[in-house]
């Protein structure tokens, strides 16, 4: 099917409103359950984890380094791990135990996509197999894939980002080569990230033996994943139709899908949060809640990642987030970064995968965008309201952080 045909509302360009409101490259997981059905905690952060980005990113707890006129940071955290960056400069004004290498959820489906997704054209159309199917885990979030159905790689990646559909996930592994090739490719493309705490062990974030990241690694994925304008539209979408039964000589019948991520769309006791332009959500008995987003309100653009808060509901990973998002909001200019976002290896712009004009035939927005060292990073955002956007959107710039490009010891320069 094509991919004109699977309508879309996402959130929309525009000014924002403020909202209301060196180590291993990888450790062994949060162990099993604790027959209660909560991850089991450990008792602390390893006391010495990567200093990629800056040595204070390696200590464990809360780093920042406020200014005259600094905001407080919210006093309401039980995360394990979370970090707030500048998502064009790359800085990080605080963290807590951004190194820790904890069970990511699906929250991994970002790496997936940033990998993955340049490869396959969004208006192939694959016919579903048994075999494509295999291997997705009891109790996994499906969008509804059904073998012996034709989908379009834009309809899957629509289930990927808007149900976190496991079996999306797995039709895609296998149109890339097979979830081996898949998981291959993910952590090659990791390492050239400088995402060095993750190690792939599913493409689609499930629970598994030594499967970890980090709130920095998430961080720094998204933050590689929105230089791609497909990611940006896929993540930034609340809502879609997907294709469902197909029935001879009759049309194809489609059910809408909604984005799980509650900043966006909302749910009860919780309101969309203004400026919201993704990224994603994930939940599982091993990782608990994780959940990398990123905002604009103004000029100002920010990342944040929080994984595992101890807080009871479902709402509070997205509540911790928010208050962190608003803190950010309020002190950029007023904190000392206390580490960086480090650019990949290679230091160029390009897309993992196939050319980036495969998908992205823009031309930069600006005439600073090249001259800044990066490809844009384009949000699609609003000032609370949905609409729908007919191809495009408004980019800003990243920039790389400060210090010769393609620097590899990950360290902050002086």
């Amino acid at each position: 099917m094509s991919a004109k045909k699977t309508a879309l509302t996402v959130l929309s360009a525009g000014l924002l409103v403020p909202a209301m409101l060196v180590v291993p490259a990888h450790a062994a997981p949060t162990p099993p359950p604790d027959g209660k059905g909560q991850p089991a905690k450990a008792a602390a952060p390893p006391a010495s984890m990567s200093t990629v980005g800056g040595a204070l990113l390696g200590k464990p707890g809360v780093q920042v380094s406020p200014l005259a006129g600094a905001p407080a940071l919210p006093t309401t955290l039980t995360g394990r791990s979370w970090i707030v960056a500048d998502a064009e400069t790359g800085e990080v004004l605080a963290a807590n135990n951004a190194h820790w290498r904890l069970p990511p959820a699906s929250t991994m489906k970002m790496l997936f996509a940033d990998t993955v997704l340049p490869a396959l054209p969004k208006d192939q159309v694959h016919k579903v197999t048994a075999q494509d199917m295999e291997g997705v885990g009891p109790g996994s979030s499906l969008v509804g894939v059904k073998e012996d159905l034709e989908y379009s790689v834009h309809d899957l990646w629509l289930g990927v980002f808007l149900r976190s559909g496991n079996d999306a996930v797995h039709v895609l592994a296998a149109m890339n080569g097979g979830i081996d090739k898949t998981v291959k490719d993910m952590q090659a493309h990791a390492e050239e990230l400088q995402a060095l705490d993750t190690h792939v062990v599913s493409p689609d974030g499930y629970d598994a033996p030594e499967q970890v990241s980090s709130a920095y690694d998430l961080t720094l994925i998204a933050r590689s994943g929105l230089q791609k304008q497909d990611f940006r539209e896929y993540c930034g979408t609340a809502s879609a139709k997907f294709p469902g039964k197909q029935e001879p000589g009759k049309p194809r019948e489609y059910f809408e899908i909604q984005n799980t991520n509650r900043l966006m769309t909302g749910s009860s006791g919780l309101s969309p949060y203004k400026g919201i332009a993704g990224v994603k959500n994930g939940n599982t008995t091993m990782a608990g809640s994780t959940f990398t987003g990123v905002a604009q309100q103004g000029d100002k653009k920010l990342l944040v990642t929080v994984m595992n808060p101890s807080a009871g509901g479902l709402n509070s990973v997205y509540e911790e987030t928010a208050n962190l998002f608003d803190w950010g909001f309020a002190a950029i200019g007023k904190v000392k970064p206390v580490g960086e976002l480090v650019p990949p290896k290679s230091a160029d712009a390009s897309p993992f995968g196939s050319p980036a004009q495969v998908h992205e035939r823009r031309k930069p927005s600006a005439a600073g965008e090249e001259a800044a060292g990066g490809i844009g990073t384009a949000l699609g955002v609003a000032g609370g309201a949905l609409a729908v956007i007919a191809g495009g959107a408004y980019a800003v710039n990243r920039r790389w952080p400060r210090g010769p490009r393609g620097r590899r010891d990950g360290g902050r320069p002086a």
